[in-house]
């Protein structure tokens, strides 16, 4: 879905989080980060990914990694889903879908025969500089982490 690839520098973006603190990319500035899209906040898969994440949040600190979600949710809804799971990061609540639209990951899916426009589940690993390192696309929610920490 995206068009943005490996060797691209990320787009600048600026976003509320589930406590309402403006987040940019330039915070991130010197740290790696992982940005993960999720179509939904408390469904299954984006539950399953996000503990995924979550369980192995100490490997990713360790490594240098910061990690931020990103979905459409407002921000009582993602301050629900952080306290449900205890997650350790912060979620972006891109109602006007600025960031979303930034890294080109809104379009349309199909699920169980229905066509519909939504966030595609792709996370962007990028680098201290800005630049983008990885791009997955096929996601997998229960292995996630070993998709990014190779």
């Amino acid at each position: 879905m995206t068009t943005l690839k490996v060797g691209d520098k990320a787009p600048n973006f600026e976003a509320l989080d589930e406590k309402e603190n403006t987040i940019k990319l330039t915070d991130y500035k010197g740290k790696k980060l992982v940005l993960f899209f999720y179509p939904k906040a408390s469904t299954p898969g984006c539950t399953v990914e996000a503990c995924n994440l979550r369980d192995n949040y100490q490997s990713f600190l360790a490594q240098g990694y910061a990690i931020l979600g990103v979905s459409a949710d407002s921000a009582k809804r993602q301050q629900n889903f952080i306290d449900k799971n205890e997650l350790p990061f912060p979620l972006l609540a891109d109602e006007d879908k600025t960031v979303i639209n930034a890294f080109k990951v809104w379009g349309p899916k199909k699920f169980m025969g229905r066509e519909y426009d939504g966030i595609h589940r792709t996370t962007f690993v990028i680098d201290e500089k800005g630049m983008i390192e990885e791009v997955i696309t096929k996601v997998k929610t229960k292995e996630h982490t070993g998709q990014i920490l190779k």
